[in-house]
């Protein structure tokens, strides 16, 4: 499965860089993480739960970070493991480009599953890859953008702590 997308985020190329790179940003923006640790350089371990049409599982594994050109674009690949359940794989290409407003992030995904969740069907899998990397660059998209106008407060107050962080 692949896909391809941009975004147009309203912060500068280090503050987008820096999300990217960023352990507590990582938890926050994929879903279902329960934990992320680890770094840029040595990799992320992680733990995901999901659920799959019928087939909901918690998923163990890694991201490593590679082709990091600073500012400008890198590349993260995962796997993770969920038991029976199979196992997902995937790679994310993404390019920062600087445009008026902020930063535009370009993206382009790959992703497998197998066991099984690949016995789901094409549709169904490819459907949630899709929707996981839509979630994800736009959790990732508020997390640096912080709250808008029209969000309720609540959710607000959560939003936007990578700026508060880095101001």
């Amino acid at each position: 499965m692949k896909m391809s997308d941009t975004r147009d985020i309203k912060a500068d190329r280090a503050t987008v860089w820096a999300a990217l790179l960023s352990p507590e940003v990582l938890k926050e923006c994929v879903p279902g993480a329960q934990e992320v640790t680890g770094t840029p350089e040595e990799g992320f371990e992680a733990t995901v739960t999901q659920k799959v049409g019928p087939v909901k599982a918690t998923f163990k594994g890694g991201v490593t970070v590679s082709n990091m050109v600073e500012l400008e674009s890198l590349t993260l690949t995962g796997e993770g493991k969920g038991g029976a359940a199979g196992y997902a794989k995937g790679s994310a290409d993404v390019r920062l480009e600087e445009i008026e407003d902020g930063t535009r992030l370009s993206y382009d995904v790959e992703a497998n599953v197998g066991g099984k969740l690949a016995q789901l069907g094409s549709r169904i899998v490819d459907g949630f890859a899709k929707r996981m990397a839509d979630q994800f660059f736009t959790r990732l998209e508020e997390v640096i953008e912080g709250p808008s106008e029209d969000d309720p407060e609540p959710e607000a107050e959560k939003k936007g702590w990578l700026k508060r962080l880095i101001s």
